[in-house]
């Protein structure tokens, strides 16, 4: 074997909303080297300047000096960008982001492919397939058909407002709205009232306890939880989230009833996509994984459909092997 110095690189990237990771690996067998991280890189969203020094931070953690002049590809998954189109703005300001960040570190820029964090995270199923259905359920909610490794078909993604339905959002905000309808008397009793109260802060007296909620007391518990929520941007009612899974756990029922209606509506959002049994379905995000909340009602609505999960923690692996791809070194299949 090569030593690592007179080895061929590639670096592998995936750039979401909160995080961006870089993973520094030989091209001849994927074997990793060297990892780092830097701040957001959502492409819409974080502006190209300041992508480009997350991107160089990142990059310049994982890839030694010495070794920058011999990466021979690089692949990055991002948020807010697609392979589907260059001209996408999104494409275009990862892209332009990126170069800018290699041409920094003294690294080739000339072999670099731009991609969605969740195509990259497709790849990075075993076998690094090219073609089959992706589903993303964390803070938001997306489901793609991905043909030749691009999207060709979307499904919700339309953000908090529109959409992300079954989503740690959309939970979330159910966990808020339960508690709500309890207090106002149109919801059942539930546990979350409590949850919700004390994450927001309503003073101890406020809350429902053993005895009577007076009418004064859940009068008082709304007029505390509603500014408390509208000070806050409407995606952070995803961290309300938990506290619907922990109530389910106690066997609380309207907590239990908001988690198998999130699994049932991503049980649409993928069916919409119109799969065919035994298609590959690869799915990430926290509310999928080993210990996802929605892992267990999930797998069981899309047996029905004959599906089944193949989850991945995130799209760095799927980046490497894409840029494994480019340099040439997997087969048309990605299988090595």
């Amino acid at each position: 074997m090569r030593s690592d110095v007179d080895q061929e690189w590639v670096i592998g990237l995936d750039v979401g909303g909160t995080r961006t990771r870089a993973v520094l690996a030989a091209a001849e067998d994927g074997r990793p080297l060297g990892e780092g991280a830097a701040g957001p890189g959502n492409a819409l969203t974080v502006p190209v300047p300041r992508l480009t020094d997350h991107l160089a931070e990142a990059i310049g953690q994982a890839v030694p000096e010495a070794m920058r002049a011999r990466v021979v590809a690089v692949s990055g998954g991002f948020a807010g960008a697609t392979a589907a189109s260059a001209e996408d703005p999104g494409h275009v300001n990862a892209r332009t982001a990126l170069t800018a960040a290699l041409n920094r570190l003294g690294i080739p820029a000339d072999r670099l492919r731009v991609c969605s964090d969740i195509e990259a995270a497709f790849a990075s199923a075993p076998g690094t397939p090219a073609d089959g259905l992706a589903l993303v359920a964390g803070t938001g909610a997306v489901a793609l058909r991905i043909t030749d490794r691009r999207t060709t078909t979307s499904v919700d993604g339309d953000g908090w407002l529109l959409g992300d339905d079954g989503s740690g959002f959309w939970i979330g905000r159910s966990a808020v709205r339960a508690a709500l309808r309890m207090a106002d008397g149109r919801g059942p009793t539930t546990v979350l009232a409590g949850s919700v109260g004390q994450a927001l802060g309503v003073p101890a007296e406020e809350l429902p306890g053993d005895g009577d909620w007076t009418r004064a007391h859940r009068e008082a518990y709304r007029m505390h939880v509603l500014p408390a929520v509208m000070a806050e941007l409407p995606v952070h009612l995803a961290r309300f989230a938990p506290l619907v899974v922990e109530a389910a756990g106690k066997r609380d029922t309207v907590a239990e009833g908001i988690l198998d209606e999130a699994a049932a509506q991503l049980t649409d959002t993928v069916r919409a996509l119109e799969p065919h049994p035994g298609e590959r379905l690869v799915a990430t995000g926290g509310l999928l994984g080993p210990e996802g909340p929605l892992t267990e009602p999930l797998t069981a609505r899309l047996h029905t459909l004959g599906l089944t999960l193949d989850w991945v923690p995130d799209g760095c692996r799927g980046a490497v092997a894409l840029a494994r791809l480019a340099h040439g070194q997997l087969g048309s299949t990605g299988r090595r």
